[in-house]
């Protein structure tokens, strides 16, 4: 017997831990008979509302979407930014640099 998880049974779960279908859609966003057609349609949970998905029911975004975000990657690492530590600088009126970069 397998015990994975299937992502159509994930969605039914963000469904049941929403509240409803209607409480589903109004966290992504969209109308109860898109959710609807998620569920018996498509059997899975567009992309585009994973994450949200993820944040406000606590299903995990790898047994939502398996093809998307594989469960042996771990935690993504928190954000760093590309520029930490790096000096504000901005411009005036003119487009031209002010600041300690100027």
């Amino acid at each position: 017997m397998s015990t994975t998880v299937e992502p159509l049974e994930a969605l039914h779960a963000a469904v049941e831990v929403a509240g409803s279908q209607s409480e589903l859609a109004r966290i992504c966003s969209v109308t109860q008979p898109a959710v609807w057609r998620w569920l018996q349609t498509a059997k899975r949970l567009p992309a585009e509302y994973v994450l949200t998905v993820e944040a406000a029911t606590g299903i995990p975004r790898h047994l939502l979407r398996p093809d998307i975000y594989p469960a042996d990657l771990g935690p993504s690492p928190a954000w760093q930014g590309v520029d930490e530590g790096a000096q504000r600088v901005s411009f005036n009126r003119n487009n031209t640099l002010q600041g300690r970069a100027a």
